[in-house]
This record gives C-alpha cells, structure tokens and sequence, in this order.
C-alpha cells in the first residue's frame, strides 16, 4: 500500500495518524475523568467491584451496539493475541482497581498527581520494551517525574500515608497496559482491544463478588477496605443515571484510549493524559471541597512539569524531521 509513496507522502501519514492519536486521547481523558469523579462520589455507598461491574456491563454493551458497528462487525472480535488481551485486560483491572481503592480516601488531585507518574513511565517502558529511542532529556525528565512521586509521598514524615502508594502500583499497571496496547495496535483494531479489557473487568468483578459481595467481613481491618468489603445491594433509582453515566464514560474512554496509542506512539502521546489533572483539581474543590496542600502543588509541578517537557521535546524533534524529510 505505501511502496509507491514518497517520503514526504509517508511524514504526512504519520502526522495525520499522530493527531488522530492525540484528538483520540484527549477525548478519553475527558470520559475518565468524569468515570473517577464520579466513582468517587460512589465510593460511599457501594462497593468497588458492584459499581465497576454495572459500568462494564454498560460500558460493553454500548461498546457492541454503538462503536463496533462504525468500525466492522463482529469478525472484529476474532483475535490471535488472546493471551496478550487477557493480560492487557489484568493490567487495566490492576491499574482500576488499585486506583480507585485510593480515590475512596485520598483527595483527587493528589491521587492523580500520583498517577500522573504513568505518562513518564510510559515513555521509559516503551524504550525497554518496544525499542522506541529515547535520549538524556526524557530520561532526565523521568527522574524529576520520580522525585515529585517522592515529594508527594513525603516517606519518613508523618504526613506518609501508605494509602498514597496505590496510585504509583496503579500507574505502573497502565503504564504495562499501553505498551501492550502498542504492541498489539496494528493487529488488533481498538473495538477489539475495548471489547477484551471490558470482558476482563466483568468476569473479574462477578468472581470478587461472589467471593466478597455478601459483606460478612465489611468493618473488619483498616478503613480503606470498606470500598471492597462492603455488601452488594440494588442501586435505588436516583442513582442509576451515574452508573449509566460511567458506563458511557468506560465505554467511550476505553475505545478512545486504544485508538490513541493504536495511532500514535506511547511517547507522544501519554504527555496529553496530563489534561486531567487541572480538571481533577476543580472537581476536587468544587464537588468535594478538596485542595491540594502546599507541599502537594510542589510534587503535582514537578511530575506535571516533567511530562509537558517530553511532550515539547518530542514536538520538535518531530517537526526537525518532517522537515528534513520534505527538504530531500
């Protein structure tokens, strides 16, 4: 298909499905970050794996009934990498689950600001794993990310709260998960990629469930076991528009989320997933009258600060090169 193409006809492909990676991104970013605000504000009434359940179920069926059937059919569900999606599929419950755990007790912005680590982690997995090139200044900009994951940590004080490691276990899960997804992005079409990581969760969720969901254990050991300890009950009515609401956002976010790393290289894109940190900290104060502390703001600069700098250094370097190639 591409033989008889120029170069500068094969930079203009790759910048197009570039954009396409980065427009696909950010859209995810948007539905994610209304799927944790909105668990969150769940996170007091029903269990963790009740409300990840009910929003897969959603999120798969929307995912069959609206989004396949704009890219194929279902031959698209056909796959020769089971093995690799199922364990995509236990990275992104890991990265969930863990994450959404510390959202129940932690303030949102310092959460994210943690888990904002990934982008940065990203870009490291992706030179060891995938063979993506790298030099000094993205190393460099890995460790200062690392130093605000340390800051905003604070070991050794008594602000150190062991709950705040969640985030940093939950951003190398998804960090995991998108070089897997780079991995397999150019056999695999991001229906398929959703349609297994939303199998995951499902199944996964029924087996806690049935193995925790009857709460006879709920109120025993620290606080933040009572997201997963808690019973299984049936959402009252008033309720049931938000889990359609993270359904729709799972769904969507998901689908998006592959499609942008399937198009465009983990490290120039993950930068853009930084978006959701400023909306993290609105939704923080005006729905949950959080603030992040002055020492927080400190380790949210430098881990955010980090990213950005990957993300410039790579935007030149990128037009460095369509450049040269367009003057061949």
């Amino acid at each position: 298909m591409y033989a008889n193409m120029t170069q500068a006809e094969l930079s203009q492909i790759s910048s197009r499905s570039t954009l396409y990676g980065a427009l696909s991104v950010l859209i995810a970013v948007l539905c994610f970050s209304v799927n944790d605000t909105t668990i969150k504000f769940l996170s007091g009434g029903y269990a963790l794996h009740q409300i990840v359940l009910i929003r897969s179920i959603i999120g798969l069926g929307i995912l069959l009934a609206v989004l396949m059937p704009l890219e194929g059919n279902w031959r698209l569900l056909k796959t020769n990498n089971l093995g690799l999606h199922l364990i995509r599929g236990l990275c992104v419950v890991t990265a969930n689950m863990t994450f959404f755990i510390a959202l129940a007790v932690l303030p949102l912005a310092d959460a994210i600001a943690v888990f904002f680590i990934s982008p940065l982690l990203i870009t490291a997995f992706s030179v060891l794993f995938l063979g993506e090139k790298a030099g000094i200044h993205r190393w460099g900009a890995v460790a200062v990310g690392l130093i605000g994951v340390v800051i905003m940590l604070r070991p050794g004080t008594e602000s150190f709260n062991l709950t705040m490691t969640l985030p940093l276990f939950s951003a190398t899960a998804y960090a995991a998960l998108h070089v897997l997804t780079r991995k397999i992005g150019l056999a695999e079409s991001a229906v398929t990629m959703t349609f297994y990581m939303q199998l995951t969760f499902i199944v996964t969720c029924i087996v806690i469930g049935l193995m925790l969901g009857h709460g006879r254990w709920d109120g025993q050991g620290p606080e933040i076991l009572h997201f997963l300890l808690r019973p299984w009950g049936i959402p009252p009515m008033a309720d049931w528009w938000l889990f359609v609401l993270i359904g729709m956002a799972s769904g969507f976010g998901g689908y998006f989320i592959s499609q942008g790393y399937r198009l465009a290289e983990a490290s120039v894109v993950a930068p853009l997933e930084y978006v959701a940190m400023p909306i993290s900290v609105f939704a923080g104060l005006f729905i949950f009258g959080e603030w992040p502390d002055p020492v927080a703001w400190i380790g949210i600069t430098l881990i955010i600060g980090a990213g950005l700098y990957v993300f410039w250094r790579e935007t030149i370097h990128n037009v460095r090169l369509r450049r040269r190639t367009i003057q061949r």
